[in-house]
């Protein structure tokens, strides 16, 4: 997973309660000398550029174990503790404790899943679903990157 990737194709963004969207998005995951690696996720809008969403924390490993933490905190307010494990070329994560701030957009997010998974192909793949307080647990995005630097 280390490296810099960027999206190939789009990403792609739904939920029942928006609109269907794409996105460009970038991925830098480091190794921080430590058992976890820092990762910053950008994404950003593919006709214009702008900034959208950003997500930044670090992947803890847990030694001699195949689980695995992941600690984000998000632009939209919202952080976030995941935990799950590595099972081959797939990390899956499901939501330990959720946090945001006072006066975060609604519905909030109240249940978070995101599985990483290295293809044959060596891309990166990235899913994330949600539930908010007036949705259950449904997919909202799905970014495939290429590798562009170790």
């Amino acid at each position: 997973m280390l490296g810099t990737w960027v999206s190939d194709p789009l990403g792609e963004g739904e939920f029942p309660s928006i609109p269907s969207f794409r996105y460009m998005d970038k991925a830098v995951i480091s190794h921080v000398g430590q058992p976890m690696l820092h990762f910053m996720f950008c994404a950003s809008n593919p006709d214009n550029g702008k900034p959208l969403h950003r997500e930044c924390g670090f992947i803890h490993v847990k030694p001699r174990t195949n689980k695995v933490a992941f600690v984000c905190a998000q632009n939209l307010g919202v952080v976030e503790v995941e935990e799950g494990e590595v099972q081959g070329k797939q990390l899956t994560l499901t939501s330990h404790s959720l946090g945001s701030i006072s006066f975060v957009k609604k519905p909030h997010v109240q249940q978070i899943s995101r599985t990483f998974r290295l293809t044959p192909e060596g891309k990166l793949e990235h899913t994330i679903c949600m539930a908010t307080s007036t949705q259950a647990m449904a997919r909202h995005t799905r970014v495939t990157y290429k590798k562009v630097t170790s």
